[in-house]
This record gives C-alpha cells, sequence and structure tokens, in this order.
C-alpha cells in the first residue's frame, strides 16, 4: 500500500517537497528544514501496524528526494519511543499467514530500514522509556540517538521464540556496541538501560525526559543549517565503507570529496573565512 502519491509536491529532476505531507499513521510536523516524525499510540506505547511500517517505509523513500527537509526527529508520543509490533494487529495475525507472506512482511520491515539507511538527511531518535522490538531496530537504523536514564532499549524477539536477527540487528547493532555486547543483548532479549546504553556508545548522550526532544531537535537544526548536500556524502560513506577495504575507501574519499569541493558551499566556506565571516550553508 502507498500512501505518498498526490501528498508531496514534485519539482523537475526527481526532486520533492514533503513539508505540507499530512501523516495517516503517525505525526509529521516540519519546522524550517527539520522534521519531526512522532509514533502517536500513546496508551499502548506506541506499537507499530502493517499499515505504519508501510507508510514509514514509503516516507523514508519519498524523503531521499524531498529538498526541503535536512534532518529528521524520530520519537514517540507520551513517555515511550515505540514497543514495537502491536501485538493484536501484528503479531498474532503473523501465526496464521504461510511462508510467502511472512517473507512479505519480513521484507517489508527490512525495506523500511534500508530506506532510513538510504536517505541522505540525518535521522536522530529521541528515545525515552519503552524501546522494544522494531521500535529497537528503529532506533537502531538511526544515525545519532538521544536517550534518558529511565529508557529501556530491548531487542527481545527471542522472547517470543525467534531469532536475533531482525531488521538487520546482526549487522548493526555490532558496529554500534561491539560483537560482544551486541550477542549478549540479541541472544537474551533483556533490556539495557539508559545509563548502560550511554556508556557503550549506543546513545550519543542523555537527556532529562522533558529535555529530550528539544535537545534532538536542536541537533538537527544545526545539521540543517549546516553543509546539507556534504551531510548527505557523509552518510552515504558511512553506509558504504562498511563493505569496503581500507583502499577501497581512501578511493571513494577521495571522490566523495572531490565532488563536495566543486559544490557552491564549498566556494562559500573559502569566502567566509576569508572574510572572517561565519559561512551561509544552502545545501548546494
Amino acid at each position: 500500500m502507498r500512501y505518498l502519491p498526490g501528498k508531496a509536491q514534485q519539482l523537475p529532476g526527481n526532486r520533492s517537497q514533503l513539508g505540507g505531507y499530512q501523516a495517516s499513521h503517525f505525526l509529521f510536523e516540519v519546522s524550517g528544514r527539520v522534521a519531526t516524525l512522532t509514533l502517536n499510540r500513546p496508551e499502548r506505547k506506541n506499537p507499530l501496524t502493517f499499515e505504519s511500517y508501510a507508510e514509514l517505509r514509503d516516507l523514508f523513500r519519498a524523503l531521499a528526494y524531498a529538498e526541503d527537509i535536512k534532518a529528521i526527529v524520530i520519537t514517540g508520543a507520551g513517555d515511550n519511543f515505540c514497543s514495537g509490533g502491536d501485538v493484536h494487529d501484528i503479531i498474532g495475525p503473523l501465526t496464521e499467514l504461510d511462508m510467502p507472506g511472512l517473507l512479505a512482511f519480513t521484507r517489508m520491515t527490512g525495506d523500511l530500514v534500508k530506506a532510513m539507511r538510504a536517505c541522505p538527511q540525518p535521522v536522530i531518535a529521541a528515545v525515552d522509556g519503552v524501546c522494544a522490538g522494531a521500535g529497537a531496530i528503529l532506533s537502531l537504523a538511526a544515525d545519532l540517538r538521544y536517550g534518558t536514564a529511565r529508557s529501556k532499549t530491548a531487542f527481545l524477539f527471542t522472547r517470543v521464540g525467534l531469532a536475533g536477527c531482525d531488521m538487520g540487528a546482526c549487522a548493526l547493532l555490532p558496529r554500534v556496541i561491539g560483537q560482544g555486547r551486541a550477542a549478549e543483548l540479541l541472544y537474551t532479549g533483556r533490556s539495557m538501560t539508559g545509563t548502560e546504553a550511554e556508556r557503550w556508545g549506543y546513545f550519543n548522550s542523555l537527556h532529562e525526559p522533558q529535555a529530550l526532544l528539544a535537545a534532538a531537535q536542536a541537533m538537527a537544526q544545526g545539521l540543517a543549517d549546516g553543509p546539507t548536500f556534504a551531510h548527505g556524502m557523509t552518510k552515504k560513506m558511512l553506509q558504504q565503507e562498511w563493505n569496503m577495504g581500507v583502499d577501497e575507501a581512501i578511493e571513494a574519499e577521495a571522490q566523495a570529496q572531490a565532488i563536495c569541493m566543486a559544490t557552491n558551499d564549498f566556494h562559500r566556506a573559502y569566502h567566509a573565512f576569508v572574510a572572517k565571516q561565519r559561512p551561509a550553508f544552502e545545501g548546494d
């Protein structure tokens, strides 16, 4: 199911404007060039449904072409981030699907992670309270993670008889916190506390619950005001170089940096430096 056609203003060159996008299964608000995406079912700790999975996937795919949004914050309403797949709306129906249906579902959830990693905008997860299952994967797929001391992040797939290798967890989590720590969390399904997550490098920083979203949005705004074309290139290199040797990575970065040197932002920075002024980046 697709949600975006007709809701995004199309521009030449396969570009679009998403500032006016009206989400159907979560909140989507834009301030300046920062989009805040809020999972909004607080009475049930913001679980995901088939429909919200699909809309999130399609939205992040569309964000790859949105020229008006330069950074994204993803958070949850109330005191929790996301409790994962809805037990009644997803887990129950999955027990009745055949193998092709199950594979279609797991590929769709994986496509959401791929879309988050592929969009050029930095994605910042603001995590409070429960962050479990697919919710933990959403936070993991973000570029930066801000948390609270009371947050509880759990990759709890083994607790329902599934493997810990869900939506890229076995590839992504060891790269963030290390192989041994990731293995423990994925085997046991236990919760990682906020202080533990910060100590292990999962959270970039901890904040008081009432200050969490503002801190994430401030970081997003700072990134959106910066050289956003270069940020997109940095994100792409961070992803692509996982599969490269050092020599290949150095060559890829040489090409990427040469491209950035041809941008107007690079020239703006030079002229601002000469004039002893702060550069005003425009993302081109």
